[in-house]
């Protein structure tokens, strides 16, 4: 697929249905090379911080799932308050559809269903080579630090800024405390 508009548009994007979790354990397991990141996908699902509306994934035209990607909840630690904020954690696009345009098509319809749903920010660890195009920004520009693996430089833990985002709100800077389903990771 080396055209990039022809391999976007076979391609659609919907929300995950519970049939579709075997294949986005695949998809999720190929695209990382282990197992560890499909079974991060598993418990997610299965805590208190999962986000139905927020669990999407892209289809080729045969209905095969070639890409996923999921929006769950973590907590905002600020000035000796909590607060819940979306999370978008992982994106995963199958090796033979990678650099084809799904991965930024399934950040594209998450983020805005975020939007829609009235969260002010979305936070991720990420590449910021490849989320800084999709309209993320390095998150302690903005008062935020993440947890982040020794290996991961500090521009890793990053932000997008939506709609409902109010720069006044002091809850929304401070540290990101990642849910029970994402210990082990490191």
């Amino acid at each position: 697929m080396s055209d990039s508009a022809d391999a976007t548009s076979e391609i659609h994007v919907r929300p995950a249905e519970p049939g579709d979790h075997s294949a986005i354990g695949r998809v999720v397991a190929d695209a990382f090379g282990s197992d560890v990141e499909a079974a991060l996908v598993e418990r997610i699902r299965s805590s208190p911080e999962y986000e139905s509306s927020m669990e999407l994934v892209a289809v080729a035209d045969d209905d095969r799932v070639v890409g996923h990607v999921m929006i769950s909840r973590a907590l905002m630690h600020s000035e000796g308050t909590a607060r819940s904020i979306a999370m978008l954690s992982p994106l995963s696009v199958a090796p033979n559809h990678q650099r084809c345009g799904v991965g930024r098509m399934l950040v594209h319809e998450s983020t805005q269903i975020a939007d829609r749903q009235g969260e002010p920010i979305v936070v991720l660890e990420g590449d910021p080579r490849y989320y800084s195009k999709l309209g993320f920004v390095a998150a302690g520009d903005h008062g935020i630090t993440m947890p982040l693996p020794d290996w991961a430089p500090v521009e890793a833990a990053q932000v997008m800024l939506l709609t409902a985002n109010d720069p006044a709100d002091r809850t929304l800077r401070g540290r990101v405390e990642y849910p029970v389903a994402f210990d082990g990771l490191d």
